[in-house]
């Protein structure tokens, strides 16, 4: 309860709504079959105690003992079809709950999937996994209950105002009265313990994030004797916490113990009113005593109601930032260029393959190919990449690449040396199309590569960068992610190329070694070297390396350089590195400052020119 009313209500609730019953909709005929168990369920409740008063008045006081026994037989019949029609309801609503949860959580997951970097540049991890874990959490909670719950006290408070409207209608105005104070009573509370709640939200959200940290950063906690310092202010977080819970709690606990109260106060008034009535013949002992039963029982929907109303409104709350974040802006691939494995043939002439054969060629379609002739080109893929006159920025008015004009042919290798922030990831980033440059072009092979669909300049591309992800599995499963139909052979031979066999053949379970926690049980140099194969099993013609060996010791630094280099022979290598002595063999090196390249040339040539990579490179200035 505290978790689902401290959520803000939704900000348009029809949208929402409306949104949601989409995925409904789709499930009409069970979600329909659900509706009519839930009303013969209640009916069944609301029938059964009406008719105490011809039980009673007919049977009971009679002394018809035989047609008590067959009232009563009845009376069982008719509960048994409310149980199991209440069976039948709970486990259908739990089949289609759970059947519309799981579609939009695939749904989110394929949406999250087609969504650019940059709306996960402005997002914080958390923020997005929130709506995988407590939206979604949220809005199952509801399905699985309130659907059912709702219609079934919207039912029983209908049917039990009208059976007493029936039985009485001067007595009825009693509980009318008493309904409309705890009506009030409910909503007063409600409104101050939501705004508690939401205080109690925000402080667990930030006693969570402070543990969270606490637990990330153990290792730096420790170096620096940060224990005490952490531990007091989480006693500060946990005090705010237990302030705003105290709040919450005691607001909301005394909702259903005070409409409890009333409801006795109700039924105490009604049974005296009642027997008065009873005295001076306005009303029958039988009809009083199913009128008495529908009183005890007023109270019950009107506040299971109420609750559900909430739990619906957190729901879709959780909803509409689920939808939300289905809304946002897919990447857009527009390319009509693909990939594909080639033959040649004996005269010359590329034919597509089924399998692998170690050539690969763009297919690029021809707009304005005449009748009779092929629709499409072939291009072999050979790793010839040139930017044109690129500018680019993450955001409009911060510009981070300035008429960036390079080249590098095949085989060639390139490196990037300058400052931090001075764009040389950047580049990177925008050859594989995680950004689009704001001016300017960038050709592969000689095709813009927005023609070239993204799946497939991608795979033509691999990355080494400093920060390695490893995915929780197997040491094997992680190589193989660069290629999923890698072969085991294929696996150790990469890993081979990459240095990392020798290592890997050493721990207890070999390529079978579990990975957790991004790894967490090798060292930095070890997940370096499963990166390096990871590339190597994708076999791209084009390789970056992005400081991949800037925080590994120097034994570990030449084992990483020396499956880099196996990795990069006959390739089209882009190398980032701060440190200037793993580019010197490079075939054209960039020095880029501010956004613009000052500098390019071989190792040799750039130290003739005595200019900015000199300075660098004899120590007289420094990287910033």
């Amino acid at each position: 309860m505290a978790k689902i009313i401290g959520y803000k209500r939704p900000k348009d609730t029809r949208k929402t709504l409306a949104r949601l019953s989409g995925y409904l909709a789709r499930h009409s005929i069970a979600l329909g079959a659900v509706a009519l168990l839930v009303l013969i369920s209640t009916g069944a409740s609301i029938l059964g105690t009406y008719l105490l008063k011809p039980v009673i008045n007919r049977y009971i006081l009679p002394k018809d003992y035989a047609g008590l026994l067959w009232i009563v037989l009845a009376m069982g019949a008719m509960y048994l079809v409310g149980v199991l029609a209440t069976f039948g309801y709970t486990r259908i609503m739990a089949r289609v709950s759970q059947q519309v949860i799981a579609e939009i959580r695939r749904d989110l997951f394929v949406r999250t999937q087609a969504l650019p970097l940059r709306f996960f540049d402005a997002h914080t991890h958390g923020e997005l996994m929130s709506r995988f874990t407590n939206d979604v959490e949220t809005l199952n909670d509801a399905m699985n209950s309130s659907f059912a719950m709702i219609l079934q006290s919207f039912i029983m408070l209908a049917g039990t105002i009208a059976m007493i409207l029936v039985l009485s209608v001067r007595l009825s105005l009693i509980v009318i009265v008493f309904l409309v104070l705890m009506t009030v009573f409910v909503k007063w509370t409600g409104k101050r313990s939501r705004r508690y709640f939401q205080q109690q939200q925000v402080a667990l959200a930030g006693i969570n994030g402070f543990v969270e940290e606490m637990i990330s950063g153990q290792k730096v906690e420790k170096v620096f004797n940060h224990e005490d310092a952490d531990f007091k202010a989480f006693l500060v977080r946990n005090e705010t916490l237990r302030k705003a819970s105290t709040k919450a709690l005691a607001n909301s606990m005394m909702t259903i113990p005070t409409v409890v109260s009333l409801s006795y106060f109700n039924y105490a008034v009604s049974a005296c009113i009642g027997g008065l009535f009873v005295l001076a013949g306005l009303m029958d002992i039988g009809g009083l005593s199913a009128y008495l039963v529908y009183v005890r029982q007023s109270a019950m929907p009107m506040n299971r109601f109420t609750q559900q109303v909430n739990v619906l409104l957190a729901a879709l709350s959780g909803a509409e930032r689920i939808f939300e974040m289905m809304d946002e802006k897919p990447e857009i691939d527009e390319g009509d260029v693909t990939l594909r494995p080639i033959e040649e043939e004996e005269n010359g002439v590329f034919v597509e393959s089924a399998g692998y054969t170690g050539r690969f060629a763009w297919k690029v379609p021809l707009t304005d190919a005449g009748a009779g002739s092929a629709s499409f080109q072939w291009i072999p893929l050979q790793g010839n990449v040139r930017f044109h006159d690129v500018t680019f920025g993450y955001v409009p008015s911060q510009i981070v690449l300035r008429n960036i004009d390079l080249w590098a042919s095949s085989g060639e290798k390139l490196a990037f040396v300058g400052s931090t922030g001075a764009g040389k990831t950047t580049i990177i980033s925008l050859l594989n199309r995680f950004y689009e440059p704001d001016a300017g072009s960038i050709t592969y092979d000689g095709i813009d590569i927005k023609r070239i669909r993204k799946d497939d300049l991608r795979r033509s591309l691999s990355m080494v960068i400093q920060d390695t992800h490893m995915f929780t599995g197997t040491i094997a499963d992680n190589i193989r992610y660069g290629r999923l139909d890698a072969t085991d052979e294929e696996v150790r031979n990469a890993a081979k190329l990459a240095n990392a066999d020798s290592f890997i053949k050493r721990l207890p379970s070999g390529y079978d070694t579990m990975l957790y926690s991004d790894g967490g049980n090798l060292s930095q140099g070890q997940r370096q070297l499963l990166a390096i194969a990871r590339a190597a099993v994708s076999r791209p013609p084009v390789l970056a390396m992005d400081e991949a060996t800037s925080s590994v010791d120097t034994r570990t630094e030449r084992l990483i350089e020396t499956g880099m280099d196996r990795l990069m022979e006959d390739r089209t290598v882009f190398v980032i590195a701060h440190r200037l002595s793993t580019v010197r063999n490079s075939d054209v090196i960039f020095v880029l400052e501010h956004g613009a390249i000052i500098e390019r040339g071989t190792h040799d040539e750039l130290l003739t020119a005595r200019g900015r990579y000199y300075q660098l490179y004899t120590g007289t200035a420094e990287l910033s």
